[in-house]
Parts: structure tokens; sequence; C-alpha cells
């Protein structure tokens, strides 16, 4: 079931006083404007490769360039077809996906798209596996078969959630003349079917895209040119917000600086509940601190919720006790059921009773920049104020925090979460299923036959007490633990309008919606 957006529109701007009897009226330009909207934001691109990314920086722009066989449009949780003309299960067992592509789809380079693109890009990621890849969403996916414009996904097992992981960034179609098939493509260079064209990419500074005129698919128009501006951290983007070097912002502005929002003149807001999430992660390999369920229980009995949302992050997150967000089905609070106040007493008795040696030393990883480095100096401080651990700080930044964590680099560690499609799964199955993208080394056949169990239902409903009972098992076993659940926030100028389209949960960052005014 899909997460509830509720949109708040704060728009502070000058008001419109009425003279006369006619009063006044905001009037098109006689000349529409065609220079590219600049947004802002500090997610990174991984890769430009689909077969190389799983993170929210790259998804974002996958969905602008490439197309998926499926879309989701916004605030429907069910995917609609984008490249394919129709797309269903055959027969009841939901173990067979059919589709069939459409006829009249061509990639930036000019060749006509066709099935076997399609069966190439999937086989190409699952074969690549990269360390940073969308190869754990597909654990399923046993063979694929394509009969002209027809291509057939057979299953493994029921999965009732195939279909929206294929309208994922793991599902982009790229053209296999000019993709590796053993390896990632090494250019900044991209060549897809979506809606933009990628026309300039300088990694880390700035992507331009221009809508595409041969694009083809689910959505009516395809936008104004953009120009998307990276920054390295949350004050620097907040700073090119001041001094209008962007128009549109969206992810991650300071808490402190969205806090005051609502006094900024000629500013437009938009705040709406977001499903994401950040967790604390424990690396469980044999023979770490955190292979020990004592010390992850002890951690977790410690970590204050309510200090980090009202002190680090100014009320602009919500403290969370679940594995799965509010407004996702099946959400509970089960970490607040084990732990309802922190209590290093009940700590101290976890650590003595499993007769483990107190300090407690370990490694705690992270992303550099603000919020992350405040965020981890206050758990740092909650963990170590009880005298039960020892903290051993390590920054990074994104790329190599990516590749640390992934090799098991760091004893615990912090990741945001977005969900990849909007149903309960994508929290389950990615983050606690056996070889999980956190890449932590965990594994409960339980939890894993409860995530089997939820894939197996197309009536989503079905799936709410397995998802409850996979929670109450994470919060059992602590392979991590619930930090936060984030409000959205997207800035806009008077002179641009669409802004609140841009993300709605689904993954998608819908840069088509906007448009000068």
């Amino acid at each position: 079931m899909r997460s509830t957006v509720r949109l708040r529109i704060l728009i502070t701007c000058g008001v419109l006083v009425a003279a006369g009897v006619g009063g006044w009226q905001l009037l098109p330009s006689d000349e529409a404007r065609t220079d590219a909207i600049s947004v802002g934001t500090t997610d990174e691109v991984t890769s430009l490769d689909p077969a190389g990314a799983y993170d929210a920086g790259s998804w974002a722009m996958y969905s602008n360039v490439f197309q998926s066989l499926l879309t989701f449009k916004p605030g429907i949780p069910t995917p609609v077809p984008d490249a394919a003309e129709s797309c269903a299960f055959v027969g009841s067992r939901l173990t067979t996906y059919r589709c069939t592509l459409r006829d009249d789809l061509t990639f930036s380079s000019g060749r006509k798209v066709t099935a076997e693109d399609v069966k190439y890009s999937f086989e190409r990621m699952l074969r690549i596996k990269a360390d940073v890849g969308p190869k754990s969403l597909f654990p399923t996916l046993k063979t694929i078969v394509t009969d002209g414009r027809t291509v057939t996904f057979h299953l493994s097992g029921r999965d009732a959630t195939f279909p929206l992981k294929v309208a994922t960034g793991a599902g982009a179609i790229v053209n296999r003349e000019r993709y590796p098939a053993d390896r990632l493509r090494a250019d900044h260079a991209v060549d897809g079917s979506g809606p933009y064209v990628l026309k300039e990419y300088k990694p880390g500074e700035s992507a331009r895209l221009e809508p595409n005129p041969a694009y083809r698919g689910a959505l009516a128009r395809t936008g104004s040119p953009v120009l998307v501006r990276y920054y390295r951290t949350s004050e620097q983007l907040a700073e090119a917000w001041k001094t209008k070097q962007v128009q549109v912002t969206h992810r991650q502005l300071p808490p402190d600086f969205v806090s005051d929002l609502d006094t900024k003149d000629g500013t437009r807001v938009t705040e709406a509940e977001s499903p994401e999430t950040r967790n604390l992660n424990f690396n469980v390999r044999p023979g770490r601190p955190m292979a020990n369920k004592a010390v992850r229980q002890a951690i977790a009995a410690v970590i204050d919720r309510p200090e980090l949302a009202t002190g680090t992050y100014k009320d602009t997150v919500e403290p969370l006790y679940s594995l799965i967000p509010q407004g996702f089905l099946g959400h509970n609070t089960a970490f607040y059921d084990a732990n309802p106040e922190p209590s290093a007493d009940k700590a101290k008795k976890i650590l003595r009773d499993a007769g483990v040696e107190t300090p407690v030393t370990f490694t705690f990883g992270y992303r550099e920049g603000t919020p992350y480095d405040k965020e981890t100096a206050a758990i740092k401080e909650q963990l170590e104020e009880t005298g039960l651990f020892r903290v051993k700080l390590v920054q990074a930044d994104w790329q190599s925090f990516q590749k640390a964590y992934a090799r098991g680099a760091y004893d615990v560690y912090t990741v945001g979460w977005l969900p990849d499609f909007p149903d309960s799964d994508s929290f389950t199955a990615p983050l606690v299923g056996t070889a999980n993208t956190l890449h932590n080394g965990f594994s409960s056949k339980r939890i894993d036959a409860l995530i089997a169990s939820t894939q197996q239902y197309g009536d989503r409903a079905r799936a709410t007490g397995d998802f409850k009972a996979i929670q109450t098992e994470v919060a059992a076993e602590v392979p991590l633990v619930p930090l936060w659940q984030k409000r959205d926030y997207v800035l806009s100028t008077e002179e641009v309008a669409g802004s609140q389209l841009l993300s709605d949960g689904t993954g998608i960052w819908r840069l088509w919606e906007l448009k000068w005014i």
C-alpha cells in the first residue's frame, strides 16, 4: 500500500492588492522563457550506468533519461506502461510476467529500442553484480525470453511486487550497442529513451538536460530544459538558494535553514510527509563486535530518537520505531515496544548477562557533511555517556562511503533509505533479507520466509500480518536500529511551477513537471 502524501504549500510572497473595480491580474508573458530551470540538490550521482548504482541521486537521474517498461504516475501506487504497451502476469501463480514493447521508441543515438535491449539490460545488470548496484532487487528473476516485441520474465517463486521493481531505475533500458555486457560503461554519456536527453554532464557539478523530442511513453509532456546543480554539502545548497544560483532546491537543506522557511519572502515551500528513513546499521560478519546480538540490543536500548529529532534535526524529522515507516502497510512500533525509553541500566544488564566486557570498542562510519556529522556526534555522545561503548568515527565522501560499507569496513554505519517503489516490500527485502543491499552480513531464515510470504499476495492487504511479524523479528534480532522518518521540503521561486510534483515517494524525480510561469 502506498504511503499517504499530504502536501502543505506555504507561499510567502507579495500580496496583490485590488485596485479600483477590476483589481490586478497576473498575465502571461508575451514570450515564453526557453532557458534552463536550475535545480539544486546534494544527492550525488554514483554512476550514470543503471547497472552500477542503487542510490537516490543516481536513480533520480535515471527516471529522466532512461525508460523502464513501467512507471508510476503521481499519487498512483500501481505502475502503468511506459516503454511497454502492456504488461501483466500470465496465469495466477505470479511466476511469469509478460510485457509487449511499444513499437515507436528510439534511443538518443537514433537506434530503435527492441525487446532484445530490454532482455540485455536486465541480464547485464545481473551479470555485472556491482557492489552498489540493484541486483538484490531481483532474487527471483530466473530467465528472460523475447519473441518479437514481447518480453517474458520467468521467476523462481511468486512475486507480486515484480512489476513495481520493473518500474524502478533497476529496470532502465539501455542500448545494447553502447553498454558493455560484462562491465560498467566508463564514460559520462547516456543513451536512453527517456523524456530528457543528457546534453552535458560534469561529475559532482552539474547535468544539463533537454527535452527529448523522440520520447514516446506515459508522459503527456517532456518539460522544460533543466540544469541540475550538485552541491557537496547542505550549507552550499542553502547558499546557492540565497544567492539565486538555483530556482528550485530538493534534498538536502540544513535543518536550521528549513526550520525558518516560512518567513522567507518570495519563496514557495512544499512540505510533505516523506517515506525517507534513516537507520543505524550493524556489520554482523563473524568476528566483528556487532556479530554479538547482545551488543546490538544494548545499543538499541540506549538510542534517544526524540533527542536527534528535536536537537540535531530541528523537528524536520520524526522519531521512527519501526523498519517500515508510517503510512505504509504493516507499520508498527516494534522498537518502541522493546525500548519505550532510552535506558543505560537496561543496556548494562543486557551486556552483563551476555558476558560482554565493556567498554565495547567499534568503528562508526558515516557520510561527510551536515547534518550527518552532527547526527553522528550526537549518537556517539549518547552511547559513550553510558560508559559501555567507545566509538571511533570514520568519515568518507559518498562514493567512498558506499564502497567501504559494502566491503565491511565499518562495524556500524548510518544510511538513509528511500523506497524503490510504493510498497512495504521496499523496506524489508532490500534492508533485512539475505544478501541485502546494506551488505551487513545479516541473514535470518525466519525473516526470509516472511518476506517471501508477503510477496505472494497480489492483494497487498493480505500481507499485513507478515509485515508486522517481520518488524517484530527485526526488533528482536536488531540488524539495524531505525532512527527517523523525514519530512520532505522543496523550495522554488515564484517564477517556477510544478515543484510540488517533483517527488511523491515513488522514487521518481519528475523534472518534467517544472515549468516557467
